[in-house]
């Protein structure tokens, strides 16, 4: 293999949550991550599309342009059936102030339905979208069934997690370790779907600018 020390991947996010998911989801792969706070980049992408892919690649293509590197992004959402599928792509700007706000309004939402709480089913999605500097792109992502609860429970993750319910483990997603949130949410699914093309690319091309 290949010396690695210089190929690096830019995870092309500012939010501290991600970026400490992705540490731990990307480890051990054949390139040194980064940030765009290390490499002093601090672009305004508006995410305009109408998927998760559009978003996604919005940011990585900006972020692998603007540093000369690969650049890793995602778009993820949670989509509630009561709700047609919303808040989906809108989930990060589902209701203005933080998470707590937008927990709060989901909650509002779904008890105006008149859909019984036992029935507020719902996924998170993730897609990872890769872009070279070149413009060349790939994808992958994950899912993670479940069903929305009444009430936030649980002080890990951030987000949706504290009422994002998951029967098979019985707790919130906030409920649950971080090792193994990492090993079954819709990022640490999309994350492992992306590994293989990550390590093949790494095989394929140097990637050792910047």
């Amino acid at each position: 293999m290949r010396d690695c020390v210089n190929a690096k991947l830019l995870i092309a996010t500012h939010n501290p949550g991600k970026l400490r998911e992705y540490r731990a989801l990307l480890a051990g792969l054949p390139f040194q991550l980064v940030t765009p706070d290390a490499l002093g980049l601090n672009l305004s992408v508006v995410e305009s599309g109408d998927t998760y892919a559009e978003n996604a690649r919005l940011k990585a293509v900006a972020y692998a342009q603007a540093s000369g590197l690969l650049a890793l992004a995602d778009d993820s959402g949670l989509e509630v059936d009561a709700l047609g599928g919303a808040p989906g792509v809108r989930s990060a700007r589902y209701a203005l102030g933080d998470d707590a706000d937008r927990v709060a309004a989901l909650l509002r939402a779904l008890d105006a339905t008149g859909v019984p709480r036992d029935k507020w089913t719902a996924r998170f999605r993730c897609v990872i979208l890769v872009a070279a500097p070149d413009g060349r792109t790939w994808t992958a992502q994950g899912t993670c069934e479940g069903r929305i609860v009444d009430t936030p429970r649980g002080s890990g993750g951030f987000g949706y997690d504290p009422v994002f319910f998951i029967p098979s483990h019985g707790c919130t997603m906030a409920e649950l370790p971080a090792e193994e949130k990492n090993r079954i949410s819709h990022r640490a699914r999309a994350a492992q779907a992306v590994r293989p093309l990550l390590e093949a690319l790494r095989e394929a091309e140097e990637w050792t600018r910047g």
